[in-house]
């Protein structure tokens, strides 16, 4: 597969680019989060939907998260963007965590968003599959009552997930490669989520050398879809 394959919406047209990288969740957990991006800045907003999801097809060959993030690294090189905030949500978190490891010239500055991908003894990432979408939520919001069940939000993709994860959810080396990140990073958590903790997000930045953690509270997994005015200011 090639970049020129890839699916992906773009918003704004201002000078600062950004690139959000969806979970779970499907590319549609991070358009609020893009549209209001594009509208309070001076901002161009590139949501890719990884190969599998949201109905797109997936090559065979294309089958880990670090063949993802060679796909959109290619992806910026096709675009001609330079300075990129590549911002990750979950899976999409372990891609750009996976696209800073790359170090493309085009990316400067990296937010990972409830990101999954480290192997943290004593914090396992909460397995998804089987769940009801009640119980999900539950997990995944810190007010639930917010996002009820509904039939016309799409579900996690599990097929997808697991195509590109095994369902594992974590790379046992990458705590050690991410040694070599030499980008700003930041790392935002939801205080709130039941998939993974807090613990586990301040593991994370203390595996990435400079890298700061910023806690949202009453924020879930999702903080773009439940608190997506904090983490733009958190963002900036």
């Amino acid at each position: 597969m090639t970049n020129d394959d890839v699916t992906f919406l773009e918003l704004g047209a201002g000078a600062e680019p950004f690139l959000l990288l969806h979970g779970g969740a499907g590319p549609r957990s991070m358009l609020p989060f893009a549209e209001l991006l594009a509208a309070s800045r001076d901002a161009r907003v590139i949501v890719p939907t990884h190969p599998g999801f949201a109905g797109t097809p997936r090559p065979a060959e294309l089958s880990s998260v670090a063949g993802l993030a060679e796909l959109y690294a290619a992806l910026l090189d096709r675009l001609d963007l330079s300075g990129v905030t590549v911002v990750g949500n979950s899976i999409g978190g372990w891609v750009a965590a996976e696209l800073a490891l790359l170090h493309s010239p085009r990316v400067g500055r990296v937010v990972l968003v409830n990101a999954v991908g480290l192997d943290v003894p004593g914090h396992p990432v909460t397995d998804v599959s089987g769940l009801t979408p009640a119980r999900l939520a539950e997990l995944s919001f810190h007010d639930p009552a917010r996002f009820p069940p509904d039939p016309a939000r799409p579900k996690p993709d599990l097929a997808a997930l697991a195509a590109y994860t095994g369902m594992s959810m974590s790379d046992p080396g990458l705590r050690d490669r991410l040694a070599g990140v030499d980008l700003p990073v930041l790392v935002v958590w939801g205080g709130s989520d039941g998939i993974t903790t807090p613990s586990y997000g301040r593991a994370y930045a203390g595996a990435i050398p400079g890298a700061r953690f910023t806690l949202m509270p009453d924020a879930g997994h999702l903080p773009q879809l439940e608190a997506p005015d904090r983490l733009l200011a958190a963002v900036a």
